[in-house]
């Protein structure tokens, strides 16, 4: 996903409720030079273009920094929302580049209708829904796709099942559960019920 994002060095001595009151939402640049961080603005308008698009340590970024000049790939590390209005008032960005590989966070996307759940009205227990790999900024993935559609009842997948795309590294136990077909829950009414007519 190509997202662009312009952005200004922070003036030296500014104050943050300053800037969000000028429509400026203050962010940090880290990775791009070693330790030193740079501190930067981006219009809050541009903010939320990037919130609609970018998830947080999954979408790579081209941050263009207009005035050092530095333009290069970057993942948004870190998204800080205000409690009481629920908007961002700071953000942080990660320069890849040069880094090798790096930790992301990737969605798991379940497709199909498991087969003990559409014949046996089966349960779909998905476990975990997201997880953390680790890959080149170029390969990661917008989401990882598991097929569910041939699970039967009590089937289940673990990573060492998943098939995950070429240069991507799960970082987590081969035996980790991500998703099994459970039976149909029943609740006490219904087990009451149950009864209730068997003794009739």
């Amino acid at each position: 996903m190509a997202i662009t994002v312009e952005s200004l060095k922070r003036p030296e001595g500014s104050k943050p409720r300053a800037l969000r009151r000028s429509g400026l939402i203050p962010a940090n640049l880290y990775g791009h030079k070693g330790t030193e961080s740079i501190s930067l603005t981006i219009e809050a308008k541009t903010v939320e273009r990037l919130l609609k698009r970018a998830s947080v340590n999954n979408t790579l970024i081209d941050l263009n920094v207009t005035d050092i000049p530095w333009r290069g790939k970057a993942l948004l590390r870190e998204l800080q929302i205000h409690p009481a209005k629920g908007t961002p008032y700071h953000l942080s960005f990660f320069a890849v580049a040069g880094h090798g590989d790096t930790t992301v966070e990737v969605r798991f996307r379940f497709v199909g209708t498991a087969i003990g759940v559409k014949q046996d009205g089966g349960v779909l227990d998905t476990v975990i829904t997201e997880l953390q790999v680790s890959c080149a900024p170029e390969n990661i993935p917008d989401v990882i796709e598991i097929d569910v559609t041939n699970l039967q009842m009590g089937d289940s997948l673990s990573i060492g099942d998943i098939v995950f795309p070429e240069g991507v590294t799960p970082l987590a136990e081969p035996e980790r559960l991500v998703v099994s077909v459970l039976p149909p829950q029943i609740n006490a009414e219904d087990e009451i019920e149950a009864e209730a007519e068997a003794v009739s």
